[in-house]
């Protein structure tokens, strides 16, 4: 597990919404859960710097990526931040490798030539995906594409890592599956990760540590055995519940 941390403390107006939260990954992976429109998805278009700001500051490890008060806003392809969002986002007309030789030319340092297709190589045989790199996106399995999406944000070689809803376009078998190879994949990660995800199951077994958002707030945080014996809502209490059994 990673020793730097991801730290967040920010206000936003989201429509209708006032997010106004503060979160820190511990250096591990944080689970953020919470009810729909309570703003997760919002919290993490602040941390990758395309949704502004009336006050706040971000910072991983010693790196500064928003500090309002001193008027420092690190534009967003200078973050250095992963991204996989719920629908992964690949181009169907591009291979697997060509899906993730795109985000190695597109950031920092844009390695060329030799240097270009060994960190391409690199992240498809980590990812285990290698076999597939001729292949189009669209013909393949949900688990898959969730593969390949993790390759092309890690690619880049992020100082962070933010996944919204990697489980949920999944069938029940292929979520089982892909859950345990992130929850084994993200433990061994060298960098601060945030999940967020609706599902218990998924909360409890990604993250080594719970944030709650509702409301555009955090309202409790801690490891699962800590929400489950001191729930702070009723949010908590339910999710607790339908965590009991899960996978």
């Amino acid at each position: 597990m990673g020793a730097e941390s991801l730290r967040a403390r920010v206000v936003a107006r989201v429509g209708r919404l006032l997010l106004d939260a503060a979160i820190d990954t511990g250096g591990g992976t944080l689970a953020l859960v919470g009810p729909n429109g309570a703003g997760k998805t919002s919290l993490l278009s602040v941390l990758l710097g395309v949704l502004p700001v009336e006050r706040g500051r971000v910072e991983v490890g010693a790196a500064v990526l928003l500090d309002t008060a001193r008027g420092l806003d690190v534009p967003v392809e200078e973050r250095r931040i992963g991204y996989v969002p719920q629908d992964y986002a690949l181009f169907p007309h591009l291979s697997v490798r060509e899906n993730v030789e795109f985000a190695v030319t597109s950031a920092p340092p844009r390695p060329r030539g030799a240097a270009r297709a060994e960190r391409v190589d690199a992240m498809l045989n980590e990812l285990g995906i290698a076999a597939h790199a001729g292949r189009r996106t669209q013909a393949l399995s949900g688990g898959e594409k969730q593969r390949v999406a993790l390759a092309r944000a890690l690619s880049v070689s992020p100082r962070a890592l933010l996944l919204d809803e990697p489980l949920a376009a999944l069938d029940v078998h292929s979520r089982r599956e892909v859950r345990a190879f992130l929850a084994g994949y993200l433990r061994a990660l060298s960098i601060p990760t945030v999940v967020v995800t609706h599902d218990a199951s998924d909360a409890r077994l990604l993250g080594h540590r719970i944030a709650v958002l509702e409301a555009g707030r955090v309202t409790q945080t801690g490891t699962w055995d800590e929400l489950a014996a001191r729930p702070a809502s009723r949010f908590v209490e339910e999710l607790v519940a339908s965590g009991r059994g899960g996978d």
